[in-house]
């Protein structure tokens, strides 16, 4: 389901590409939660959890 991510912590960006080739970035995400994601044995299940109806976002350039 997500091919990558990337983090600015100071923006608290987090910027997901899915295998779709689609590419969001969620707002004002903290680091724990990043953390948490980088920690998942199942990335999409973890974003599916605590990402994606908890943080608003817009698609990413």
């Amino acid at each position: 389901m997500i091919r990558n991510w990337s983090y600015d912590s100071d923006a608290r960006r987090l910027v997901l590409l899915f295998t779709s080739g689609r590419r969001y970035c969620y707002l004002n995400v903290p680091e724990g939660v990043v953390a948490g994601l980088a920690a998942a044995g199942s990335k999409g299940s973890y974003f599916n959890r605590q990402i994606r109806e908890c943080f608003a976002f817009e698609p990413a350039d």
